[in-house]
């Protein structure tokens, strides 16, 4: 399996994109608490829907036992990370996530972003 070319990686949660996908879900899930009871049921929920899945998916996709399908999983990853952007911007446009907070998400992203490419691109090498 392409996924054991992953050297050193006898699980999903040794994967440091999956430790880096938890950490900012656990981010998000606590920042969107402070948002409005309007918001409950909207954004919110969608910032932590999108959130959640980045992670879920990887551990989706190993659990699946095939390159192919571990791949399949890891884009799935990243449209729910891009998903999660767009939240975290509209967010900021409606007043409830500070600039500064704004960059600090979306440069966790954007880390998150390149660390799935590059899992992805190294097991289509494979």
């Amino acid at each position: 399996m392409g996924v054991m070319l992953v050297k050193a990686v006898k699980s999903y949660r040794d994967l440091e994109v999956w430790q880096k996908g938890v950490e900012l879900a656990v981010k998000v899930c606590q920042m969107a608490r402070h948002f409005p009871m309007s918001e409950r049921f909207g954004l919110a929920a969608q910032l932590q829907r999108s959130a959640l899945s980045i992670p879920a998916n990887i551990a989706e996709g190993w659990g699946r036992g095939s390159t192919n399908e571990f791949v399949w999983f890891l884009k799935v990853a990243k449209g729910s990370l891009h998903e999660l952007e767009t939240h975290l911007i509209v967010a900021h446009q409606l007043g409830y996530l500070s600039a500064q907070r704004l960059d600090e998400f979306l440069g966790k992203t954007e880390a998150i972003s390149r660390m799935l490419l590059a899992l992805i691109r190294t097991l289509r090498k494979h």
